[in-house]
């Protein structure tokens, strides 16, 4: 069980942009990780902006879940792990993870901001937390 990706992202007029994200990608392999970024943000861009405001999705892409939660008020978060992952630990962790960041970055700041321009780095904090550690046998 694995978490590969946790973004922030604005769903505004006219399309999805992303706040702020982490990943892991070091179980792939070093020249496959760009690669794979991309993908992850790639993917977390479209499936925010393909679901609608208030709403909650679990999409298979590949080999990986991809969980969305939009907000009310535009703000959404997308997880990405394996299928072995729980669906309903990814949505706790996108509820903890949205309210965390509504508090501490001002509204005002969401429509145009980027990853460089948002002060928020809880999001690789809780990636690490959240991944379950497989025991050595």
């Amino acid at each position: 069980m694995r978490l590969y990706s946790l973004s922030v992202l604005y769903k505004g007029d006219p399309k999805v942009h992303l706040l702020k994200a982490a990943y892991d990608v070091s179980t792939f392999n070093f020249f496959q990780r760009s690669s794979v970024q991309e993908f992850m943000t790639f993917t977390s861009q479209l499936i925010a902006e393909r679901s609608a405001l208030g709403s909650r999705a679990s999409v298979k892409e590949q080999e990986y879940l991809c969980h969305v939660y939009v907000r009310n008020d535009g703000l959404a978060g997308v997880v990405i792990a394996d299928n072995e992952y729980p669906q309903r630990v990814c949505f706790t962790l996108l509820d903890k993870v949205l309210d965390e960041f509504s508090r501490q970055v001002s509204k005002m700041d969401w429509p145009s901001g980027s990853p460089s321009t948002i002060s928020y780095s809880a999001l690789d904090g809780y990636l690490s937390k959240y991944q379950v550690q497989t025991p050595v046998t």
